[in-house]
């Protein structure tokens, strides 16, 4: 059973009660781009990151498991804060390049890591995922590091993280943003039917640029597409393109149902740390959405209500939205992200 305080959170994320009659969010029916990725290495070999990537080793289910990661120091006069920024499923630690530059630029030391499955950090064949190792993992990290207390932003599937984190370590948390996060809703009781790895690794293996692009074009950039975008295709299809698609595909299978399986809104309420949501109010985002009947799938992914709905949940929380934006508001609109991140600060 629901606990009475899980009903009580649930509550206070509504059900979405927008129309998807011109925005479906099964599999978008959108013309071939026939667009070549290139193929890279299952650990992203081949791409270039716009900064020196650095490895840390660490002990974890019985093996040792790399996390890449860069670590950007300030431009010029350091205020002496920390940011880690958190990918998300479909985008790697490069894909904050811009923000990264923004922040140095700031004062603030920068570290941004590929969490274990993804990108150029190991990719398991046996690893339980979950938020709370991935959260441990990066605490590990920062640990290494000397950083004892840090601010983390999230994007997308790393707000979820990054959500985990603060809750796992509010000590070592000193400000907590989310940049339209997954998991504003929980889509196994909204009625998203569950898929099995097997299922959902048959699905990663068929992903390509095509796919990837006609996905990004659909919910991150409102059907607007700039050249600028054409790199994080490049580098997410051609994990994919490479000779380690296979584990590639497995891993995010395996990520895949921990985003499904582990929602972290009901413990919203417990966040302890002042926390700032940025939200793109034509995003849309519903992983899963396409498993479930249309008329259920057509009420998932109203961020212009759940983020509202997030910010009144979490205590003492600040909303920022962007009229007009997408999935990803910090690739679509960087000058106006970047101004609203670096005034929540």
């Amino acid at each position: 059973m629901i606990s009475t305080r899980r009903r009580r959170v649930a509550q206070r994320l509504p059900l979405a009660a927008l129309s998807l009659a011109a925005v479906s969010l099964v599999a978008p029916s959108l013309p071939a781009f026939a667009q070549t990725a290139p193929a890279y290495g299952p650990q992203l070999e081949g791409f270039a990151y716009p900064h020196p990537i650095k490895r840390f080793d660490v002990a974890s289910q019985g093996q040792t498991v790399s996390m890449a990661y860069m670590d950007v120091g300030p431009v010029a006069d350091p205020n002496g804060r920390t940011v880690v920024l958190l990918h998300g499923k479909n985008f790697c630690g490069a894909t904050w390049e811009g923000t990264i530059d923004v922040l140095s630029k700031a004062g603030y030391r920068v570290i941004v890591p590929d969490q274990i499955g993804f990108c150029a950090s190991t990719k398991p064949k046996g690893y339980q995922f979950s938020f709370h190792q991935l959260a441990d993992n990066t605490h590990k990290l920062l640990a290494s590091l000397g950083i004892e207390k840090a601010t983390i932003i999230g994007h997308s599937m790393g707000g979820m993280l990054a959500a985990r984190y603060a809750l796992s370590f509010p000590t070592a948390t000193d400000r907590l943003v989310m940049v339209d996060p997954l998991g504003l809703e929980d889509w196994k009781a909204r009625g998203v039917p569950y898929a099995t790895i097997d299922q959902l690794y048959q699905g990663e293996l068929k992903t390509s640029a095509d796919s990837i692009k006609a996905y990004q074009l659909k919910f991150y950039y409102n059907g607007q597409w700039k050249p600028a975008y054409d790199r994080w295709v490049d580098m997410a299809a051609g994990l994919y393109a490479g000779p380690g698609k296979e584990i590639v595909a497995w891993n995010q299978a395996q990520t895949s149902d921990m985003v499904y399986t582990q929602p972290v809104l009901y413990e919203f309420g417990d966040i302890a740390v002042p926390t700032v949501l940025m939200i793109g109010m034509n995003d849309r985002t519903a992983p899963g959405a396409n498993r479930a009947r249309p008329e259920i799938a057509a009420t998932l992914g109203n961020y212009a209500e759940l983020g509202k709905a997030a910010a009144k949940a979490i205590p003492n929380a600040k909303l920022i939205e962007f009229p007009g934006l997408g999935h990803s508001p910090q690739v679509e609109a960087p000058d106006e992200f970047h101004k609203a991140l670096l005034g929540a600060l």
